[in-house]
């Protein structure tokens, strides 16, 4: 495997919208090496969610190319890029996409058990992930029962329990107040 993990290529992605055409991303190039940690900026509407979404294999670019850990996610195949997304990706998304019927601990188990593992290791490894974003104490709580920030530090315990080799996040510290904010980036 290379030392990049992502490589961008005049990526561009486009959307429509009724019978109005949005370029979301532009031209972009982009380069990310192994052990680095990018954040992206701009204003809102400037494309950093599109971007992390076609990184993480869960949209297709309009024109451009993208590698991502020397594949390209937009020419896989639906169960391929299953399998790879699960292997190689941790999502904290902004809108935090918990299931609201699943306590805090089956929220983060969800990814693991795409896996072989079996029931008590994944219960373990869920637990783990939840003591290392300081929610041991809420492991049987729903999503309803949670704060915004807790919920937030749910959805980076569901990212980062399968130990993927990408970690990408859309706001992942918005909701959490300062120390929490600071103690969550130096996980990541």
């Amino acid at each position: 495997m290379s030392d990049t993990v992502v490589q961008a290529t005049n990526l561009t992605k486009e959307f429509e919208r009724g019978q109005v055409k949005v370029v979301a991303l532009d031209n972009v190039d982009l380069t990310v090496r192994r052990g680095e940690f990018v954040a992206l900026m701009g204003p809102s509407g400037s494309g950093k969610s599109t971007l992390l979404h076609l990184i993480a294999g869960m949209d297709k670019p309009t024109q451009g190319r993208l590698l991502v850990l020397d594949e390209e996610p937009a020419n896989m195949g639906e169960r391929a890029l299953a399998r790879w997304r699960n292997h190689h990706i941790g999502f904290v998304f902004q809108s935090f996409n918990l299931i609201p019927v699943l306590t805090a601990q089956e929220n983060v188990d969800l990814p693991l058990k795409l896996t072989s593992l079996n029931r008590a290791r994944r219960r373990e490894m869920s637990t783990t992930a939840l003591k290392l974003v300081g929610l041991e104490d809420r492991l049987d709580h729903l999503p309803r029962q949670l704060s915004g920030g807790q919920e937030q530090r749910v959805g980076i315990a569901r990212a980062i329990v399968a130990d993927p080799t990408i970690i990408v996040c859309d706001e992942p510290i918005g909701d959490l107040d300062r120390a929490t904010a600071d103690d969550i980036l130096s996980l990541l």
